[in-house]
């Protein structure tokens, strides 16, 4: 198949993409290397899919409906995987106009190229976040309709939006809501990485609450490999892709990197920010029924193959501003 995955040098777009190429697809990718966080770290994972014949880069945004049309009249898309969006919850409290155009219009903007193009399936990258207040583990039937975060806010209405395509039009939509994802080339604004650069470096940790706080914590191989799944034919599905097992805290996250480090963690505790969740925790009985995916890489063994990553690419990554 021929398909335009968005968000190309994201984290998670990255390693679906250069699993897609592996399977035998041609991906055309899409990124606007928004400077969010450090550019260098999306310039080396654009870099590593450029390598490959079967791929091919623009540079270009979402939120951009006239470089769509040319996009969409110059390529025959078999599917189109929408992996870019703004992420983060705190800094959406900053700037909520910024995600809710990227989010919720560039979400609308490839929609409408997709109707005007006969182009019926749809992956949408979603995410955990909505499910703040609910009783765990997450269920996709639970009612997400008070999002906390501008962030969570602007994913619910991508959801709905896609969701009015498929009842008017008959878009076939798988949307994933992903819980927590790291690995190596991770973001850099997320704890993972910049939690070991401090840790290695000597660098006090900013640390957001006590560190109960917990995650449902996802390889990112794992998440590109139900994103793929996710190509079913699946009529209008929420699905969630998480670890699927009781959630790690944050305070054993760091102690798992001080072990792999051989290094003690400085720790600068500060107030927990109301906008974030204490705990997430998927159910994923129905990603095994619908895509028969389930995580292969464990806590301990995905940490392990982050910090080695880390260890390997130290030199580049020792320049990243966290």
């Amino acid at each position: 198949m021929t398909i335009l995955v968005t968000g190309c040098a994201g984290f998670i777009g990255w390693r679906t993409c250069s699993m897609l190429i592996a399977q035998g697809h041609r991906v055309v990718g899409i990124d606007n290397f928004n400077t969010y966080y450090d550019i260098r770290l999306k310039l080396w994972r654009a870099e590593e899919l450029k390598k490959r014949d079967s791929f091919q880069l623009v540079e270009g945004d979402i939120e951009n409906l006239g470089l769509l049309n040319y996009l969409f009249s110059n390529h025959h898309f078999d599917a189109v995987v929408n992996l870019a969006a703004r992420a983060g919850v705190r800094y959406s409290m900053e700037n909520p106009h910024v995600y809710l155009n990227s989010n919720a219009d560039g979400t609308l903007n490839l929609l409408e190229c997709m109707r005007k193009s006969d182009i019926k399936k749809l992956v949408l990258a979603s995410t955990s976040s909505l499910y703040a207040g609910q009783e765990m583990p997450f269920l996709e039937t639970l009612p997400v309709n008070q999002p906390i975060s501008p962030y969570a806010a602007s994913k619910k209405a991508a959801e709905v939006m896609s969701y009015t395509y498929h009842h008017l039009y008959g878009f076939d939509v798988s949307i994933l809501r992903y819980f927590t994802v790291y690995g190596p080339a991770g973001r850099p604004d997320m704890s993972p990485l910049r939690f070991i650069k401090w840790i290695d470096e000597g660098t006090p940790i900013t640390l957001y609450g006590d560190g109960s706080q917990s995650r449902d914590f996802t390889y990112v191989d794992d998440i590109a490999r139900g994103t793929i799944s996710a190509l079913i034919d699946a009529d209008y599905e929420i699905i969630n892709l998480g670890g699927g097992n009781n959630p790690v805290s944050i305070s054993r996250m760091i102690t798992t990197f001080e072990e792999l480090l051989g290094k003690k963690a400085v720790i600068d505790h500060q107030p927990f920010n109301k906008s974030d969740m204490m705990h997430t925790w998927a159910n994923i009985d129905k990603a095994k029924k619908l895509l028969d995916w389930e995580p292969q890489i464990d806590f301990e063994t995905g940490m392990q193959k982050t910090v080695e990553w880390y260890l390997e690419n130290k030199n580049w990554i020792s320049k990243l501003d966290v």
